[in-house]
């Protein structure tokens, strides 16, 4: 797949990206069963204008309700950004970014996309760092939001390891309902506010 730079993201182009007011996203969290809550990240262009740019975007259509953390590691990140229904993950889920300058520190608190080992393969997944994960700047993970509350829901999410990534993609939601029931913590809904 062909990376999507600032500029190919239409009315946003690079100079638009870069010059992005800060804005917040509230995610309503379930965490387990009935249990819930809201964490507040604050969104920032100036440290990763392509990645802000795109996030946005993506809260904006929806894409991340009932999205499920699918990577919770103790001791390290809680990753999520798979869309919960596959036909939307496969229409926009796949579309890949340009690498921002890394211009912050992956340290507690931190919100980054997740990317593979090469260049500019920047998609849909992001994730909470749940303590200092500052060798993650080195190989290019580049942050762009912080959580400014909630970060205690963070801290309690069920801890996910072993999801087959690729079923997921495949089959949503669905997949984990069949392999993982009540074992996955999920974004309610995700929202500019």
């Amino acid at each position: 797949a062909q990376a999507i730079s600032a500029q190919a993201l239409g009315a946003r182009g690079e100079h638009h990206a870069a010059s992005m007011a800060t804005y917040s996203v509230e995610l309503r969290v379930q965490i387990r069963g009935g249990e819930e809550g809201v964490v507040k990240i604050e969104v920032h262009p100036e440290w990763s204008p392509v990645g802000a740019a795109h996030f946005k975007e993506l809260v904006e259509m929806g894409f991340y309700n009932q999205a499920r953390f699918h990577r919770v590691l103790q001791g390290f990140i809680a990753q999520v950004g798979i869309a919960a229904d596959p036909e939307l993950y496969n229409k926009y889920g796949t579309n890949r970014i340009k690498d921002d300058p890394v211009k912050q520190q992956n340290v507690r608190g931190m919100v980054t996309f997740a990317k593979r080992g090469e260049p500019d393969s920047r998609s849909c997944q992001f994730f909470f760092n749940t303590v200092d994960n500052t060798r993650l700047d080195a190989d290019g993970f580049a942050p762009f939001a912080k959580v400014v509350s909630g970060m205690e829901f963070i801290d309690m999410l069920q801890v996910t390891e072993g999801v087959d990534q690729q079923a997921l993609k495949e089959e949503g939601n669905k997949y984990l309902d069949k392999f993982f029931p009540g074992k996955v913590s999920e974004i309610l809904e995700a929202k500019v506010v």
